[in-house]
Parts: C-alpha cells; sequence; structure tokens
C-alpha cells in the first residue's frame, strides 16, 4: 500500500552520524512557469533497507531559492521524514565512470592517429631516399672516364632521360599525397587532444538536499522535490482573426491566447508536463505605508551672503570658504523638501489562474524563446468605424469585444488579421472577464472622409475696450460604400481657454454627440448611422474672444 508522506515538522529522530546515505538521481517531472519565476517539481526513486537513511539529492541548481525547497513522497511501507537540509555545493559535471569510458576512447585514437602518422612519416621519407638516387642517377652522363679507362658502350641517353623524368615525378607526387595525410593527421591528433583535456575533472555549482528519514521496513520511495527559481518567465500574445461578415452574416472575431516561454535556470526541462500560472511569487505581500505629509509657511530667505573679502581687517579672521559651505549647508537643511506621491506598480495578484499545457513539453536552459498555444476565444463583436478628419482622412475599423466568462485576458501584444490578411500590430491591456475593449483594425476603404474648412477669420472690435475674435467654422462630410449599415463616430476638437479673459464659444449646425470625449477637455465626438450608400456632414466650428492688447496663440 503506497502511503503519501508530507514533510512534517518534528523534532529529528535521526542521527546522521549512523544513517546509511543513500544518493537518490532526481529528474524534473513538472514545472509551473509564473509572469517571473518558476516553481519545478523533482522526483528522485530510492530503495530503502529498515531504519534510518539520508537521502542525498545533488542536482537542483545553484539557482533553487533555499526557503522554497519542500520534500513529500509516497513509499510502499511506512517512512517519516525527520528533516530536510540543503547547501550549495561542486559536483562533477558528468559521471565518473562516463568519463573514464570517454578518456579510453579518445586515449586509444590519438594513439592509433600517432602510429598512423609514424607510418606516413617513413613513407616520406622513403620517396625522399627514391627521388635523391634517381637525381644522382641524371648525373652519369656528366661524370668523366676514370684514367687510362676504355671507353664504355654508351645506354639510350634519351630513353634513360624520360624514365628518370617519370620517377621523379611519381616520388614527388608520393612526398605531397603523404604530406598532406601527415598534416591532415596533426590536426585530428590536436582536437582529439583538446577533447582529452576538457575532460579534465570540472565541477558545476549545484544545491544539495539531504532528506532524514526512517523507514520501517525495506520499501520503495519516490521522493518529490519542490522549489523555485528566478531565471525563468512567460508573457502572453494574442491573435486576433476578424471575419467582417457580409450583408446577411454576421461579424466573428477569434482570440487565440498564446504564450511565450524562456529559462536560463542552470536546468533543462526536458519532456515536462508544463503549467502557467498568472500568480507574481515574490511580487509583494503588503501594500505600500504612507508616511504623513504636512505642508507649512515657506522660511524667509536667508540674508544674503558677503561677497569674500581679499584681506581681512586687523583682528577679525576671514571668513574661509569651508564655512560657508557650512553655512549653507545649515540652510539648506533647514528647508523642508517637497514629498512625492508613493507610485505603486499594478499586480495581477487577483486575478490567479494556471493554464495546464497539453502533452509534454521541453524547454532548454539557454534563453530561447519556446512558444505554446494556450487556448482560443469565439468572441462576437460589434463593428464600428472611427475618424478623425482634422489628422488623417481615412475611416478606421474597430471592433468592440467583451471578455467572456473564465480567466482574464492579461497585457500583451496581439497580432490583427481581418478576413485572414494580417493588417498590424497592437496591444490589449488587462482586461477582466465581462470588460469590454477595442480593437482597430487598419483603414476602411469603403468609407470616404472629406474635412474642410467653410470659413477662417480674425477680426477686432470696440472702441473703449476692444477685442479680438478668432471664427473658424468646418465641414466634414463621410459616405457610406458599405452593403450594410455602419456605426460611425467623428471625432474633433475646439480649443480650451487656460485664461478667465479668453473666451472659447462653440458654433455650428450640427450639436456633438458627446463633449470632452474620455475626460479629455475640447474633444468632441459625433456618433451617427449610416445606412449603405448614405451620406452625413457634420458643420461645426469655434468662435475665440480675447482682449486686444493682448496675442494668443494655440498650443497641444
Amino acid at each position: 500500500m503506497r502511503l503519501l508522506l508530507a514533510l512534517a515538522f518534528v523534532p529529528a529522530l535521526i542521527s546522521a552520524a549512523h544513517a546509511a546515505e543513500v544518493k537518490g538521481a532526481s529528474r524534473v517531472e513538472a514545472v509551473t512557469v509564473y509572469p517571473s519565476s518558476a516553481e519545478i517539481t523533482r522526483l528522485a526513486k530510492v530503495k530503502l533497507e529498515r531504519g534510518d537513511h539520508v537521502i542525498l539529492i545533488n542536482d537542483l541548481p545553484s539557482s533553487a531559492i533555499p526557503s522554497s525547497i519542500r520534500v513529500e513522497g509516497r513509499a510502499t511501507g511506512r517512512l517519516e521524514i525527520g528533516s530536510v537540509d540543503s547547501r550549495r555545493v561542486h559536483v562533477p559535471r558528468t559521471d565518473a565512470a562516463v568519463v573514464a569510458t570517454e578518456r579510453k576512447r579518445i586515449e586509444d585514437a590519438i594513439e592509433k592517429l600517432k602510429d598512423d602518422r609514424s607510418g606516413l612519416q617513413a613513407a616520406a621519407e622513403a620517396a625522399e631516399a627514391q627521388k635523391t638516387l634517381i637525381n644522382n642517377l641524371a648525373q652519369l652522363p656528366t661524370r668523366p672516364l676514370p684514367p687510362n679507362g676504355a671507353a664504355a658502350p654508351q645506354p639510350d641517353w634519351s630513353q634513360l632521360f624520360a624514365l628518370i623524368g617519370q620517377r621523379i615525378a611519381e616520388a614527388q607526387k608520393s612526398i605531397i599525397e603523404t604530406r598532406i595525410k601527415i598534416r591532415e593527421t596533426d590536426r585530428q591528433i590536436s582536437d582529439l587532444e583538446k577533447k582529452l583535456s576538457s575532460l579534465a575533472p570540472g565541477q558545476d555549482a549545484r544545491t544539495e538536499v539531504k532528506v532524514f528519514v526512517s523507514a520501517g521496513g525495506a520499501l520503495d520511495a519516490d521522493i518529490v522535490v519542490r522549489y523555485q527559481v528566478a531565471g525563468a518567465s512567460w508573457t502572453p500574445f494574442y491573435d486576433a482573426r476578424l471575419a467582417t461578415g457580409t450583408k446577411t452574416q454576421a461579424p466573428k472575431l477569434q482570440l487565440v491566447r498564446r504564450a511565450s516561454i524562456q529559462q536560463r535556470s542552470g536546468e533543462a526541462w526536458e519532456n515536462v508536463t508544463l503549467a502557467l500560472s498568472t500568480a507574481r511569487p515574490g511580487a509583494g505581500t503588503a501594500a505600500p505605508v504612507l508616511n504623513t505629509v504636512t505642508v507649512d509657511y515657506e522660511p524667509d530667505a536667508p540674508p544674503p551672503r558677503p561677497a569674500p573679502m581679499t584681506s581681512a581687517p586687523r583682528g577679525v579672521a576671514p571668513t574661509t570658504g569651508r564655512v560657508a559651505v557650512l553655512q549653507e549647508d545649515r540652510v539648506a537643511k533647514a528647508v523642508p523638501q517637497s514629498a512625492e506621491e508613493a507610485r505603486t506598480t499594478v499586480e495581477t495578484q487577483a486575478f490567479q489562474a494556471i493554464y495546464a499545457v497539453p502533452g509534454r513539453v521541453t524547454v532548454p536552459s539557454t534563453g530561447e524563446a519556446k512558444r505554446v498555444q494556450i487556448d482560443d476565444m469565439q468572441l462576437e463583436p460589434v463593428l464600428a468605424v472611427r475618424t478623425v478628419p482634422k489628422r488623417d482622412q481615412k475611416a478606421y475599423l474597430y471592433a468592440k469585444i467583451t471578455i467572456g466568462r473564465g480567466t482574464p485576458v492579461l497585457p500583451g501584444q496581439v497580432s490583427l488579421f481581418r478576413d485572414t490578411t494580417f493588417v498590424g500590430n497592437g496591444r490589449l491591456p488587462l482586461l477582466a472577464p465581462g470588460e469590454e475593449h477595442e480593437l482597430g483594425f487598419g483603414v476602411d476603404d469603403s468609407v470616404r472622409v472629406r474635412h474642410a474648412i467653410a470659413e477662417e477669420k480674425r477680426s477686432e472690435s470696440g472702441i473703449i475696450t476692444s477685442s479680438k475674435t478668432d471664427l473658424r467654422n468646418f465641414r466634414i462630410t463621410v459616405k457610406n460604400l458599405h452593403e450594410r449599415a455602419i456605426a460611425m463616430t467623428v471625432l474633433d476638437q475646439i480649443p480650451v481657454s487656460q485664461n478667465a479673459d479668453i473666451k472659447v464659444e462653440l458654433l455650428g449646425k450640427t450639436p456633438p454627440t458627446k463633449r470632452d470625449l474620455e475626460d479629455k477637455r475640447g474633444v468632441l465626438a459625433w456618433e451617427m448611422k449610416l445606412e449603405p450608400d448614405e451620406e452625413k456632414a457634420v458643420e461645426f466650428g469655434y468662435r475665440v474672444t480675447w482682449p486686444a492688447a493682448k496675442r494668443v496663440i494655440y498650443g497641444n
């Protein structure tokens, strides 16, 4: 029967001096990635005899946060976990037996290459000797006859020279080929020697965990170690695919949620169960503390400091620069400093969700991004067209979406597709279930926009107290070329006075639907519905009046 064991904080009953040490090789079984960290679950399988033992697990990364380490397990018999210790250690990079085997293979290969090189060197020397001998034969016709010697029959020198030339060419070719082989063999020997030197005992920093246990009998145990690392993160990104529909089909929008995962924790996550969490461990556990802010009269300005004298009167010590600096410091410290408002960072701790990635995933520890799809939402958007003809005489298509029930939409980049065509990138803010948001999908060429200045003049009136007037009128026309009706919003603005003597008056035949849109002073909105092939006009303007003795400027 398997028993679930939790880490029990009980007095340690195991004596380290007499406990048998058991090494437990562990592997990463599951990973939960947070926006700026990750929780790792490692599994180690061990066999234990009856009695006290110390299970030694030393393959945790050095980046493991010591205070986050927790141990639990399952066993086929009674097993008590007494205590858990952890420390940072240095361990060999690979198993000693594997290193020994690899070293023997490389050493044998180097020895064989050196034997081959000796044979090649001997062949090169033989070819050189042969070449020297042939060159000596070529000198025979030039040697004088011995004294009192009888003339010997002469050979066919033309055939002999042809044979000598052929043999010299063959010997030279053999020498060149042998030297090329020697050079290649030297390169292979050098590469193997470098690889052999890399097998020298190396050390890697690791976190070692000692689990003190007591087994009631022989048993098999699965020890689970959980810990957190900081070198990992995930960020959401989205695809928003809008189908604008037709005259008879309603528009649809598919919001595909994806995640980009990166990690440099020092351990590879190979074939693990992966989950993504919106929780933020370590992002703060309490709200900031506000200190008292006071307001008081500004102190009187200190009297001006006298100019330094080149020579002091007799009996009066001159004021040194050091004393003057100290006086300035005392004045500066007496002046109260303005308090700055404490700024907080928006956290999404109120929305905690876990996304389980299907199947098993491998994420390397090189920081390379691993992208996975989380889910997708089928939404029913409300389409509308918006234009700001003062800045751009184009209409832009927007889709208003409402987030359905379930998990929130976290902030992230969104790729926008309209009728399967990529139109650009946008960004989604944090959206709670039930919250609305608008996404722009580019220029709508089926809506025509025109903007014109109908009247613009400046005048001065009055005799005793004269004033100046700036009058401007505009005409905006929009026309719907779609086959269906559309909702249209036209945006423009009038100046906002920053002085009581400057008066701004809104004019025109078409009053705006909304003023000071989104709490932006002076911003106007005209909302309307355009039927197919319908055209509407917006006529508005403003009058600015101010004293003639003054000059006004328009600014953003």
